[in-house]
């Protein structure tokens, strides 16, 4: 059995033990020794951070190669447009290449504690609440995204890693789970290999036509699938 720390990291909070800077740390809220974050979780943004002590779990969670749905409600600037949110679903040009077609919906104001420090207001702009779901991991990538189609990132939460979700775990809490490996899955490869024959088989040549069978170009039954 592998522990898995599923925490709500504040606002403003490394996602790191140790700081040259002092600036708060998960040291300031996790007192277990010798776990690591699977993946991180940007300085400024809040939510679900996944922590463990088995190496083998924090690759499958991490690796890019799992392609793990990672679910953000973020607060923008302006009134979201369904222009904008068809874009995001579309994948939107970033200086780093295209992202991959995200879901994107406007949602009604999330039922969450305020941020401290609270969100910049201005009262001449209003601001709307975007649920994202994207399979990707790069450095600050919501937040490009949503400024990519006119409507920059005020506020960010991560609510859900895969499976593993937020619900019930206040800002600054861990909840700490036992989980069996592999809990998810590996891209599959083709591993099968065809039957061998045996020397009678080999030497034994097809006659078409006793079997009234038309000859047929021969598939390449060693050829590997195309990935996506």
């Amino acid at each position: 059995m592998s522990r898995l720390f599923l925490f709500n990291k504040p606002f403003q909070v490394l996602s790191q033990f140790t700081d040259s800077e002092g600036r708060a740390t998960l040291a300031d809220f996790i007192s277990t020794s010798g776990i690591y974050p699977a993946g991180r979780l940007d300085y400024d943004s809040e939510g679900l951070l996944l922590l463990t002590d088995d190496g083998k779990l924090q690759h499958r969670i991490a690796s890019p190669d799992m392609k793990l749905p990672k679910t953000y409600v973020i607060q923008v600037e302006g009134t979201v447009t369904e222009e904008a949110l068809q874009q995001l679903r579309q994948g939107v040009e970033l200086k780093d290449g295209p992202t991959r077609p995200a879901k994107a919906r406007k949602i009604a104001p999330p039922n969450i504690a305020e941020r401290n420090p609270p969100v910049r207001k201005r009262e001449s702009i209003p601001t709307s609440w975007v649920e994202l779901i994207i399979s990707e991991g790069r450095n600050r990538q919501v937040r490009r995204m949503s400024a990519a189609v006119g409507f920059p990132t005020l506020r960010l939460i991560r609510t859900r890693i895969g499976h593993w979700s937020l619900e019930g775990i206040e800002s600054g809490e861990v909840n700490v789970l036992e989980v069996n490996l592999p809990v998810v899955n590996s891209p599959k490869k083709n591993t099968k290999k065809p039957p061998r024959k045996t020397v009678s088989q080999a030497r034994k040549p097809r006659s078409l036509a006793s079997t009234g069978e038309k000859s047929t170009k021969r598939p390449n039954i060693f050829k590997k699938p195309r990935n996506r």
